[in-house]
């Protein structure tokens, strides 16, 4: 799944390291097509329960000696703990939708058509945080939502389950994502990254009798390969944040696509058509647009403001 950015102000601490926080969300990018792809793997073998736990639980377990090494065991009650908790089960369900999608369709579908969580972001920021959307980004929207379309190709043999639960995936983490603006400076970006893990870990092993597998020797590594990845994955992407601002970031996000083709390709042998090109290449550049627009128009709201 595409990266997630951290609940704090990024852009208002104007972050001076911009070259070492695209480093860092390159690198990131590089790391979760390899989770991704392991999740693909497992699904086929696996009930998509079991790996969702698996990615949470293992996550946890790399990250949760970080958390309490710098924050102490208090940090895992935060505030707002209701929103929390609302907003880790989401992701949860963002999980569940994702990991069923790689089941039925390739991975690189399966990513491209997430890449409709930046435009519903927009659109949610408009209807739901009353966050003034111009006619351009407006625009922008309406454009990605054609080329997930074009993607879709409804009424086609195209057209699958699994393409639903990837737009349902997207949807998901677009709410998730706004949830996350909600919570900025509650807690910091690791403490909420390791409650997120802590809620999927807890809500997955309560149901784990009802879809357990014994997983083989071989299969339990990729499981930890797969939480550990996902771990060192997104603690590279907050890195990233602290060093430069989330609007220049975004757009390298789309990165993570080049892994996801190469890796589809090499192991599964899948390769997206050239209609799921062009609604990619539609997809993403609305989702730069969308992301270079918000920056010139923060920096304009700044911009008085900074003046003597």
């Amino acid at each position: 799944m595409t990266a997630e950015p951290p609940p704090s102000a990024a852009d208002a601490r104007a972050p001076s390291q911009p070259l070492g926080g695209i480093l860092l969300m390159l690198t990131a990018m590089a790391l979760l097509p390899i989770y991704n792809g392991t999740a693909k793997y497992l699904s086929a073998e696996y009930p998509v329960a079991q790996v969702v736990w698996a990615r949470y639980f293992f996550h946890l377990a790399v990250l949760l000696p970080l958390v309490l090494w710098r924050y102490g065991p208090r940090a895992l009650v935060p505030a707002r703990f209701r929103l929390q908790l609302f907003r880790g089960t989401l992701l949860v369900a963002d999980s569940f939708l994702f990991f069923g999608a790689l089941a039925l369709i390739p991975l690189a579908d399966t990513l491209a058509l997430t890449f409709v969580a930046p435009l519903m972001l927009t659109a949610l920021s408009a209807l739901v945080l009353g966050e003034r959307v111009g006619v351009r980004r407006w625009s922008a929207v309406a454009i990605g939502f054609a080329g997930t379309l074009i993607i879709v190709r409804p009424g086609f043999a195209a057209f699958e389950p699994g393409a639903v639960l990837a737009l349902g995936a997207g949807v998901a983490y677009a709410i998730y994502q706004l949830l996350t603006r909600k919570l900025a400076g509650s807690a910091p970006p690791l403490v909420t990254l390791g409650y997120t893990a802590l809620v999927g870990t807890l809500v997955m092993t309560a149901a784990l009798p009802a879809y357990w597998v014994t997983p083989s020797p071989t299969d339990l590594a990729l499981m930890v390969g797969m939480g550990a990845t996902a771990a060192v994955a997104h603690f590279l992407i907050i890195s990233a944040f602290e060093r430069a601002q989330a609007s220049l970031l975004a757009p390298f996000n789309y990165c993570e696509m080049i892994g996801a083709v190469a890796i589809g390709y090499l192991v599964f042998g899948d390769f997206p058509d050239s209609w799921t090109w062009l609604g990619v290449l539609v997809l993403i550049g609305s989702g730069v647009y969308i992301s270079l627009r918000e920056r010139r128009v923060r920096a304009r709201a700044r911009g008085p403001a900074m003046r003597p």
